[in-house]
């Protein structure tokens, strides 16, 4: 990761700070966004001894599209383009089908996925001219079926697995690779949306090959593994990370 820049959005949250100080570690520059101010906080204090790299913290927030591509070309201009991008940041409410409104399901497409167009495409025209780039989107199990009450954030999770695929063949002249990263159930807040912690605890141990709890490092690793320049031959694939209970 020495000397790469990396655009990471949710770079504060429950598996983004692992990976982020991960990457820090490794020698990059990462420029963190994240609107959750107690997070950014936590963030930039366990960042304050890590090296080699370094942390940049933006906030910005992704619903405004417009606002949101300037504030990428702001950040171009400071610290010369990204080498990595890392669409992460969503949001995932929960609540019948019939009960989300059109708009609704339109916010969660402009954050989850619209705001991830925006950086790609702010990123695509420096990593072309270097001939490199890394693209890696964070989808989600959930794109396996069995999960009620969410099916805003899985069509957007479902779009950004498109995407990565045409991403991967459009891109793949250019020297970007981009795949995908789909984690399994993993302890942090978006698991708060179950009326019943510790019986899902049970069923997600239950339907794991592997019968632990994931950790946010579980992600990081293999966020860094395609981030790396050795894995420049892999394109278009969807890692899933999720102790054995989806097998694809």
């Amino acid at each position: 990761m020495k000397g790469r820049t990396i655009l990471y959005t949710g770079a504060a949250g429950g598996l983004g700070l692992e990976t982020t100080l991960l990457l820090i570690e490794g020698g990059a520059t990462v420029i963190a966004i994240d609107n959750d101010l107690a997070k950014v906080a936590q963030l930039i204090k366990a960042a304050a001894d890590r090296g080699p790299g370094k942390l940049v913290v933006s906030t910005a927030d992704l619903s405004d599209l417009s606002g949101f591509r300037i504030r990428l070309n702001t950040l171009i201009a400071e610290h010369g383009g990204f080498d990595i991008v890392i669409n992460n940041a969503a949001i995932y409410p929960s609540k019948p089908f019939e009960d989300f409104s059109v708009e609704e399901h339109q916010r969660v497409q402009r954050i989850n996925v619209d705001a991830g167009i925006v950086a790609v495409q702010a990123a695509l025209p420096g990593m072309r001219a270097k001939a490199f780039g890394r693209i890696i989107n964070i989808a989600s199990i959930t794109l396996s079926g069995g999960w009620a009450n969410l099916s805003p954030y899985v069509a957007s999770k479902g779009a950004l697995v498109g995407l990565t695929r045409a991403w991967a063949r459009e891109f793949g002249p250019d020297g970007v690779t981009v795949n995908a990263i789909a984690p399994g159930a993993f302890p942090t807040d978006a698991e708060k949306i179950h009326p019943d912690p510790e019986s899902y605890v049970r069923m997600v141990l239950d339907a794991q090959a592997v019968k632990r709890r994931g950790v946010a490092g579980d992600i990081a690793h293999a966020i860094a593994f395609f981030a790396a320049d050795e894995a420049g031959f892999i394109t278009g694939q969807m890692l899933h990370v999720n102790g054995g209970w989806v097998m694809a």
